[in-house]
């Protein structure tokens, strides 16, 4: 058993908010409070699920949001935190005031065209500058790696010393059935 469905779907409006819609949510919220969000829409006068007024007025409407181009120190925090916490969102949003996790998502899953960036030095994709700012392998294993540059995996492998390293790949075997003994009749 769940929980019950916010609202009834029937009758309920879909799609691209109206101004006049954010207008009735914002007037209803400054006055009341946000409070149940289940309730909202129906003493506000809309006609739209409570959740979907609640992610409006989170990701929107908030008069305290920040909104606009991330900053290079608000760039470089996000790519730091994304690598340690990965997709958690919220938690990532907590560490950046008047920042929408929403906002966040965008940054890291859509990237800006080359030509927005307002400078050369700065990458437009905070993806391709996770890439390139972060090793690859964890940083605790990144001083054991070599220097030089590993061979393509279809180079022939030398049988010198480090190829005991390698862990040899043997196909599997079937196991046969088993046995009964000579002495007792309990398998082997």
């Amino acid at each position: 058993m769940g929980r019950s469905p916010c609202c009834d779907k029937n009758g309920l409006k879909n799609g691209p908010w109206t101004p006049e819609e954010d207008e009735k949510l914002s007037r209803y919220i400054h006055a009341h409070g946000a409070g149940n969000w289940r309730n909202l829409p129906k003493n506000a006068g809309l006609e739209r699920c409570g959740k979907s007024c609640r992610l409006r007025w989170i990701n929107y409407l908030r008069p305290d949001i920040k909104r606009g181009r991330f900053s290079f120190e608000e760039e470089e925090t996000i790519i730091q935190l994304h690598s340690v916490l990965g997709n958690k969102w919220s938690a990532i949003a907590e560490h950046l005031p008047r920042r929408t996790d929403n906002e966040i998502k965008k940054l890291l899953e859509h990237p800006r065209p080359e030509a927005s960036a307002p400078d050369g030095d700065r990458p437009s994709d905070p993806r391709a500058a996770a890439r390139h700012a972060r090793p690859l392998v964890a940083p605790h294993l990144a001083a054991a790696q070599p220097d030089e540059p590993r061979p393509p995996p279809d180079a022939p492998k030398s049988g010198g010393a480090e190829a005991c390293h390698e862990p040899s790949i043997e196909p599997r075997r079937r196991r046969s059935a088993p046995t009964k003994s000579a002495t007792g009749g309990a398998p082997t």
